[in-house]
């Protein structure tokens, strides 16, 4: 179902909208926004909410406001609520974790980007970045997003903005976007660990596996290295010119990843595609080393090197994982869940305002972006489910 061509909410295909719905959105609301100390904080963080899931659209301030009241300060209201208000967006986020978790979520940590066209030069975070996706240059704000895997349903329970040098070296930019003290400049692999931890710290979730594709990454080596420090696996996409060596010859000369892999055979295995089909995948795959390292790192450990073969024009991404022990079917459905963690960013970016926040304010972003979160959660997790009218044939946007 296309909700723009429809012409109806993320929340009322067809502009159906149940009592026992607005009950179990007000239960929602209540639980997600408890933290907010006033009342009148959650009253607006509830408003924002049902905005984010009625107003089709662009979700512009404005036509948040007008979906929900005729009151012309309402607008007002809610961006106050986002840019200036005074809310904690990590007791928001924990809370939408702890709920997420109540649904029992496969035990892998989907961290993907999400990269957010914007204007100009004022918005906080706006670089120019290029975009390996599309092959192109952009003007925009780049985020990471954690997601949480529940059937099929991937959903985000935390969020990093990528602030580049440009943004903490420059003492001007930092006042204007409210850039707090305690935010340096982090490389994409330490924002990685950095969501690797803060997630760590909220669940009991030991064995869980993290997927992230660092394809374009030059230092993927130091996120591998504190991976292995945390005794977490992983499931990772990596350059293709990363050095590697076959695991048996610890004297042969380091190869491309590429080079290596590729003059392997080939090997099949089933793999999910959505909705719960499958289907057979060729795989080349090799156990290699990493030579050297960042420092401090303990040489020799075992990875697991694999890489699709099929007929598509531009190589298929190259995973490396530490999860040497599992079939290849096992870790080539962990890797193929990266599809879906970004299915789950462009619906977010087109449905439910991701790339809309106006602001440019630091702690606005962070506000706009856990708001987002929870209706996108909210949608996936009890409205989509509930709509016996959506065809399974069709996509889930």
């Amino acid at each position: 179902m296309n909700m723009r061509q429809s012409g109806t909410s993320p929340t009322s295909p067809g502009g159906a909208y149940a009592d026992d719905s607005e009950l179990l959105l007000d239960h929602y609301s209540r639980t997600i926004f408890r933290s907010l100390r006033r009342i009148d904080q959650r009253k607006w963080a509830r408003a924002y909410l049902k905005a984010l899931l009625h107003t089709p659209g662009k979700k512009s301030v404005r036509r948040l406001a007008t979906a929900i009241s005729r009151d012309p300060s309402v607008a007002q209201s809610l961006r106050q609520f986002v840019s200036l208000s005074p809310w904690d967006f990590d007791e928001v986020v924990e809370e939408l974790t702890h709920w997420v978790a109540g649904h029992r979520p496969d035990p892998v940590w989907a961290i993907s980007r999400a990269v957010l066209p914007k204007r100009g030069d004022r918005s906080v975070g706006v670089h120019r970045y290029f975009d390996l996706s599309s092959g192109r240059t952009l003007n925009c704000q780049l985020g990471l997003g954690t997601f949480l895997c529940v059937g099929t349903a991937q959903v985000p329970v935390d969020w990093c903005l990528h602030l580049s040098a440009a943004w903490t070296q420059d003492p001007q930019r930092r006042r204007d976007a409210r850039i707090p003290d305690s935010e340096p400049y982090r490389p994409l692999w330490a924002q990685t660990l950095r969501l690797v931890d803060r997630l760590s710290a909220r669940t009991d979730s030991p064995s869980s596996v993290v997927l992230v594709d660092m394809s374009d990454e030059l230092d993927v080596g130091y996120l591998l290295h504190g991976l292995a420090k945390r005794r977490r696996d992983f499931v990772v996409a990596v350059p293709p010119h990363l050095a590697v060596q076959p695991a048996g010859e610890n004297g042969s000369a380091p190869l491309s990843a590429r080079t290596l892999v590729c003059a392997q055979g080939t090997e099949t295995a089933e793999v999910p595609l959505t909705r719960g089909q499958r289907r057979t995948a060729r795989l080349q795959t090799s156990l290699v080393r990493l030579p050297g390292g960042p420092p401090g790192r303990f040489p020799g450990t075992p990875y697991r090197l694999f890489t699709e073969v099929g007929p598509a024009r531009a190589p298929y991404p190259l995973w490396l994982t530490s999860l040497t022990h599992h079939t290849l079917a096992e870790v080539g459905s962990i890797a193929a869940l990266s599809t879906g963690t970004l299915e789950a960013i462009g619906s977010m970016e087109q449905h439910f305002g991701l790339r809309d926040f106006e602001g440019r304010s630091f702690h606005g972003w962070y506000h706009h972006v856990a708001l987002v979160s929870a209706a996108y959660t909210y949608w996936r997790l009890h409205v989509l489910p509930a709509v016996p009218i959506l065809d399974a044939a069709q996509p889930v946007p």
